[in-house]
């Protein structure tokens, strides 16, 4: 039965590797050729690397926004578990929370082509983390972590490299609605605000996103406040509207978005409403579920959300007038348990990755309804857990 079960993950993964490398060698020469080579942008895929598995590390490839395509995937950098990954805002530096030696790290790369040459790296000192951000002034480095519940920051210098860790803030205690996930306070995804005097933390173990005041010039965090999510929720990951009035957080635990209006000048949040990412029909047909990621349109109009279990990605319509959701769409994957997901720069496609399935799958986005259209055009990148362009 266990054959059984896992034979269609393992046939995709093997159709997806032939695929791949039937694809790879191929290079039109011509003109157009060249021309659509010029508009490509940098791909890079933070993976999963368990004992045996195929994932080495952090992968590179190239995206055509004309027309879709995903290409030449390859090894960047070799790093044990680079689950998430960040660039500087000089886009010359690359930074991945992993294992180096058996130490949970931060390690900073410079970015040189479609390769990775590692430039420093700082050991966490408080267990490994679950994500990694750098402020919009470049000047500091955020982690989260998961297992000790504490948020950290690193400061950089004028060229991104690591120097040292300057702050560590422990964060609970868990609110103890569901047994064993919220036992204790668990930090999953760091960011700042549009003007970067805010650190926010969703903590999947406190049903709060913790909101720390951030001074970049020397690496410090002050406790400033929380934003209380439904209690069980498990809020997990975060993003603001594009003006900076809204901030949608995903609960992985309840799979629903709490919206919350922001006050940038106070540095709070407060609830307006709280949607479904799945309907209970749809989750009670499933041994497990839960939500992953979330993602908000270019131009503020749609929220995009991926469902683990369901293997699936929900899109939001957002409303002009109050900022708030309606579910309009549930998109199949076409591959196992995405982890992550992003928009391309252009608004016009989504590329969700597929741990189980080695597979990063690609869908057009109507410009007009903001609904996703399967392309068939699944790509093979090992175990990846994290798309970053």
């Amino acid at each position: 039965m266990r054959l059984a079960a896992s034979f269609p993950h393992l046939l995709l993964t093997t159709f997806l590797s032939v695929a791949m490398t039937l694809a790879s060698p191929f290079e039109d020469s011509s003109a157009e050729a060249q021309q659509n080579s010029a508009s490509m942008v940098d791909v890079w895929f933070g993976t999963s690397t368990p004992r045996n598995g195929l994932s080495k590390g952090i992968y590179h490839g190239r995206f055509d926004p004309q027309t879709g395509q995903l290409k030449g995937i390859s090894l960047a950098a070799e790093l044990s578990s680079p689950g998430f990954l960040a660039k500087h805002p000089s886009g010359k530096m690359l930074y991945a929370v992993g294992s180096e030696n058996g130490t949970a790290s931060v390690v900073a790369y410079r970015i040189e082509g479609a390769k990775l040459t590692k430039d420093s790296s700082v050991p966490i000192g408080d267990g490994g983390s679950a994500h990694v951000a750098v402020s919009r002034d470049g000047k500091v480095v955020l982690t989260a972590q998961y297992g000790a519940g504490s948020t950290a920051c690193f400061q950089l210098d004028e060229n991104g490299s690591l120097l040292q860790r300057s702050d560590l803030q422990k964060q609970g205690p868990g609110s103890g609605v569901v047994g064993r996930r919220q036992d204790s306070s668990h930090a999953h995804w760091c960011g700042t605000s549009p003007d970067n005097r805010f650190v926010f933390v969703p903590d999947l173990g406190m049903d709060k996103v913790v909101i720390y005041r951030l001074e970049s010039d020397n690496g410090k965090l002050t406790p400033h406040g929380f934003g209380n999510c439904p209690a069980g929720g498990g809020p997990r990951h975060m993003k603001f509207s594009p003006d900076g009035s809204k901030i949608y957080v995903l609960n992985e635990l309840a799979l629903s978005i709490t919206t919350f209006d922001y006050d940038a000048k106070a540095g709070t949040m407060t609830p307006i409403q709280t949607v479904q990412t799945l309907d209970d029909e749809t989750k009670a047909g499933e041994v497990f579920n839960s939500a992953s990621e979330i993602r908000v349109h270019p131009s503020g109009n749609y929220v995009y959300s991926a469902n683990r279990g369901n293997d699936s990605i929900s899109v939001f319509r957002v409303s002009k007038d109050t900022g708030k959701l309606t579910r309009i769409q549930v998109q199949a994957l076409h591959g196992a348990w995405p982890r992550n997901f992003n928009l391309d720069p252009s608004g016009h496609w989504l590329l969700a990755a597929g741990k189980k399935t080695n597979s990063v799958t690609i869908f057009q986005i109507n410009p007009d309804t903001g609904m996703l259209q399967y392309t068939g055009n699944p790509v093979f990148v090992p175990q990846s857990i994290c798309v970053l362009f």
